[in-house]
Formats: structure tokens, C-alpha cells, sequence
């Protein structure tokens, strides 16, 4: 037992990135986890996804621990501890729903331990099941480094209206995995089909409340940079923080303008990095030239 003063960097982020079949999951776990160290070299995934983690590797050199039935939440740990002993610095599970449903998962042990019973309990059955699925959740918050977590979703139907026509739509619903596993992370962003990230939990203030984005190693930086500040954001980190142009200028437009002169190179920099890799949409090219009375910075 020790009394130490809190501190961000001494805390690896505990991150969930949920989402239907075919949302991008896998791919942008491995985008963010990127970003959140030096190189390919220090992240690891443990693939329960019948190898499709190798799908990947011409991003570079991560290593892959497979997965295979049972899955047991105690196979999970040992993955974990492997990838630990090997250095790794961001380990990526993917998925954790096999861990609930799948073969030897927590439900298929449930389902033994009722059927075992003189008289059959199904509320009782989790007595013995429990315990294994906090021991993984234990694991995972235990862990001393970065954890990104891959999570299947229940997907259903909605009907959505595209060029004046009622055209079915799929969407994910609820996390394939027991109620409660987004309390034990610190940051939860759900994918749609358009592989556009909604955050719906964030301890860190990044993502909450901001427009839907695509995930990237950029997104992983950010969470690291924020995980190596101090409470107090300089105003570089703050220019650094912005996901789109629309926030660059509102921030922009909140400083005095002496602050605004003394800031126009960082703002210049980070619009250009806003920018880059992609064509300028309808939206930034009619944001205007002049806004509260300031000439902004397009």
C-alpha cells in the first residue's frame, strides 16, 4: 500500500471500439492503437477472429497471439500475460464478445452448470460463472499497459430514407458481451456502417460531444498527449486537440486577439493537418472568410 500523488502517464488507457459487422473495428483499433505508441513493433493482438488479424500486416511489423476455441476468460488472461512477458506496450483484444458468447465463452459455461444441477438453476449457475468473468474484466483494468477492446454489436434493421425512398439500413445495437463492460473503460466509441466513430463514453473530454469521425492514428496520439499532460491544457494542446475545422474556428474565435497573433502560426499548422489526405467538403468551403467580426484563419 503506497500514498502517491495522481498521475496521468502512470495510467494506460483502457479504450473499447464497439460496432456491427463490418463497421472497420479491427482496422481502427489498429489506427489508434498506433498512435498511442512508437512504433508497430510494441503492439499486439490477440486475433479471436479466425486469423484475421494478418489481413493487416502490411501496416507494419505488430505481432498477433490467436485466439482459438474454447474460450474460456481464462485463456484470455493468459493471452494478455504472454503479450505483457513480451513487452508489448498496447495490446489490442479482439474481439472480447467470444469471451461471452462464443465456444466455452461464459454463456456455454453457464448453460453447463445448469444443466449439471440436481434441480436446475439458472440464477444460481452463475455462482461459478462470475467469478471467471471478473477475473477477465480484472485482467484487462490490472494490466500495466495501453488495452483496446473490440466489441461485436447486436445489429437490427432501421429504415432510413435515401433519395426520397425507404431503404433498410443496419445498425449496432448492444455490446456482445455481459451488461456493464463500458464502466470499466475510459473511452467507448461505437462505429456505424460508414465506419464514422460516435463517442459514447470519454473520461478524458476529447471526443464527447463532437462530430462523428473516422478513427486514425491521429486519434491515439491524442489520448496519449492527453494521458502525458497536466491538468492544465496550454493553448497549443487545445489547437491540437481539434477534429475539425468548425472547432478550430470556434476556438479560434474565443481568444482575444492579441492571443489570436500570438497563436496564428499553431492554428496554421493544424489546419493544414485538418486538411491533409482529404478533399475539403461543401461544409469547410462554405464556412466564411469573416466570423464575430474576426478574419479567421482560411
Amino acid at each position: 500500500m503506497k500514498l502517491q500523488q495522481a498521475k496521468r502517464s502512470s495510467s494506460p488507457m483502457k479504450l473499447l471500439i464497439s460496432g456491427p459487422s463490418g463497421s472497420g473495428k479491427r482496422f481502427s483499433s489498429l489506427q489508434q492503437a498506433r498512435g498511442l505508441v512508437d512504433k508497430w513493433e510494441d503492439i499486439c493482438i490477440i486475433d479471436t477472429e479466425n486469423g484475421s488479424a494478418d489481413l493487416y500486416s502490411h501496416l507494419g511489423g505488430y505481432s498477433v497471439i490467436r485466439l482459438e476455441a474454447p474460450f474460456h476468460p481464462n485463456r484470455y488472461i493468459e493471452a494478455l500475460n504472454l503479450a505483457v512477458e513480451a513487452g508489448m506496450k498496447c495490446i489490442i483484444i479482439d474481439s472480447i464478445s467470444h469471451e461471452w458468447s462464443g465456444k466455452g465463452g461464459c454463456l456455454e459455461l453457464h448453460e453447463k452448470a445448469t444443466n449439471s444441477m440436481k434441480i436446475p438453476n439458472s440464477f444460481a449457475a452463475w455462482a461459478s460463472v462470475t467469478p471467471l468473468h471478473q477475473s477477465f474484466l480484472d485482467a484487462i483494468i490490472q494490466c500495466p499497459v495501453h488495452v483496446v477492446c473490440t466489441a461485436r454489436a447486436k445489429t437490427d434493421f432501421i429504415m432510413v430514407d435515401r433519395n426520397g425512398k425507404s431503404a433498410p439500413q443496419k445498425v449496432g445495437m448492444a455490446l456482445v458481451t455481459r451488461d456493464g463492460f463500458d464502466y470499466e473503460i475510459s473511452i467507448h466509441l461505437e462505429l456505424d456502417q460508414q465506419h464514422q466513430a460516435h463517442c459514447s463514453k470519454d473520461r478524458t473530454g476529447l471526443f464527447m460531444d463532437k462530430s462523428p469521425f473516422v478513427i486514425s492514428a491521429d486519434t491515439g496520439i491524442r489520448i496519449q498527449r492527453w494521458c502525458n499532460s497536466s491538468g492544465e491544457e496550454s493553448l497549443e494542446g487545445k489547437i491540437s486537440q481539434c477534429s475539425s475545422m468548425p472547432e478550430l474556428i470556434k476556438l479560434y474565435d474565443e481568444l482575444s486577439h492579441p492571443q489570436q497573433e500570438q497563436a496564428k502560426m499553431l492554428f496554421r499548422k493544424r489546419k493544414a493537418e485538418l486538411l491533409a489526405g482529404k478533399k475539403v467538403s461543401d461544409e469547410v468551403k462554405q464556412i466564411p472568410i469573416h466570423k464575430n467580426g474576426h478574419a479567421v484563419i482560411l
